[in-house]
């Protein structure tokens, strides 16, 4: 029972509980004397009906208060969190109600580290195995140490370094301990950096276009060209064979926006958020079990490309998102300011 809810203030209702408490103790007070009782009895029963007064209404007061106490100990002991009771108006219920939003990012939180912890073990799992199992073929004198075998072990090798690379690169990004080094760049400049690096491997010809050819912008040139590469290394092992790869900078009032756009079967618009997130798995729009990010255990990939990429870009003061109207492939969009990177 808690008839004081609908009260928008605690202080009002300390005075309601007050003047309840009162009224009370004056209709006994009266009754009492109509009656003739004795002074002493009629003094108690006030005293016990005012206290009892106060208890009722009171109790919905406090009874949040208690539940969170509760609930705090629970998430304290690792247990699931069920929400408290959030019904009240006053100070109260705004506190309980911010508890309940604690709590639910507090288990999405470690939903998240849970998930980060298994999708790690995995990711390590693979390369330790292959390697393994080519140093103990090794040395049973099953195959023999020569070039190919040894080319097989640092390519492993190389996926285990990217992978603790990107989590220790990740690790700091969110921490906020990287510092950029902001100066002005022309935005053909990098496209066309971004591109060299990725066409050092095979696979789709990248076509570059900055409009105009002298765009300039802010930012840390080699995180940006780390985020471009990201995402072209992306486009080039879902584009279609025989065709290009796009990578293009256009001017958008004071803005800037970086656009990579490849032909293959696209984003979901489902999972045009959640690719974002370390080591998600996004279906293609298309319906194929394509990872929409440069990580797939097939293709050597981390599966932290566009979460670093995201946190890279929010540095920039920028937005980095998945172009839902774009239906003749996957267009990926970085907006940085054009003049001045607002730093976070």
């Amino acid at each position: 029972m808690r008839p004081l809810d609908r009260v928008a203030s605690l202080k009002y209702k300390l005075g309601i509980v007050i003047v309840a408490a009162v009224l009370v103790t004056i209709a006994v007070v009266e009754v009492g004397r109509w009656l003739a009782w004795p002074a002493l009895p009629v003094a108690a029963g006030a005293v016990l009906l005012a206290l009892a007064m106060v208890q009722v209404l009171a109790h919905g007061m406090t009874f949040p208060l208690r539940e969170m106490a509760r609930a705090s100990a629970k998430l304290a002991a690792g247990e699931r969190h069920v929400p408290v009771t959030a019904t009240s108006r006053d100070e109260v219920g705004e506190l309980a109600r911010a508890f309940n939003r604690m709590a639910d990012e507090v288990a999405e939180t470690d939903r998240l580290r849970r998930e980060l912890v298994a999708n790690v073990s995995h990711e390590l799992r693979t390369p330790i195995a292959a390697m393994r199992a080519v140093l103990e073929n090794l040395a049973d004198g099953i195959e023999d140490p020569d070039a190919a075998t040894l080319n097989r072990l640092v390519r492993q090798a190389d996926r285990l370094q990217a992978l603790v690379e990107a989590l220790l690169d990740l690790s700091r990004l969110e921490a906020g301990v990287v510092q950029l080094d902001l100066r002005r760049l022309g935005a053909g400049e990098l496209l066309r950096e971004a591109a060299e690096l990725v066409e050092a491997s095979p696979g789709a010809p990248v076509h570059v276009r900055a409009d105009p050819p002298d765009l300039r912008l802010h930012g840390d040139e080699r995180r940006l060209v780390q985020v471009l590469v990201n995402l072209l290394a992306n486009a080039r092992s879902h584009a279609p064979a025989g065709t290009a790869v796009e990578v293009v900078a256009v001017a958008r009032g004071d803005e800037v926006e970086l656009a990579v756009i490849d032909a293959g079967a696209g984003v979901a618009p489902a999972d045009a958020e959640r690719i974002f997130e370390r080591f998600h798995r996004s279906t293609g729009g298309g319906g194929t079990a394509e990872a929409r990010l440069s990580a797939s255990p097939t293709d050597g990939g981390s599966g932290l490309g566009l979460a670093i990429s995201r946190w890279i870009v929010d540095l920039h003061g920028g937005r980095i998102r998945v172009d839902t109207t774009y239906l003749s492939g996957c267009r990926m969009v970085v907006t940085l300011p054009a003049e001045d990177a607002h730093v976070r």
